[in-house]
């Protein structure tokens, strides 16, 4: 009896030592980590499109395959249901890239004399 409330208050005490540091506040995240995680964000949601892209591109090639191979064995392919087209996302653009201002571009003329 004695050595299970021993061990019980060890375990109380071992666990609330985890506990008091995860409720230790955080500073602030700096300007340049929040960009950071922005930026892993976009490029994370990029990824995701260009995966489910890809997916539906193959998706669209197992299906064709099927319909060929079912005409090929002499009979008639169950018709296909409509789905939206495969939408390619394009290359990669960073955000803070399209939001930074153009640079400063040269005059078109040189300056008068």
């Amino acid at each position: 009896m004695r050595v299970a409330k021993f061990a019980a208050v060890l375990m109380a005490a071992i666990g609330s030592s985890f506990v008091i540091p995860a409720l230790a506040k955080l500073p602030p995240l700096s300007d340049d980590a929040k960009a950071k995680a922005a930026e892993t964000a976009a490029k994370t949601a990029w990824s995701d499109k260009v995966a489910s892209f890809q997916l539906c591109k193959a998706m669209n090639k197992a299906a064709a395959s099927y319909q060929a191979a079912v005409k090929q064995g002499g009979k008639t392919a169950p018709t296909p249901v409509d789905t939206p087209a495969c939408a390619d996302p394009g290359p990669y653009v960073s955000p803070t890239a399209a939001s930074a201002p153009a640079p400063a571009t040269a005059a078109a003329t040189p300056p008068k004399k």
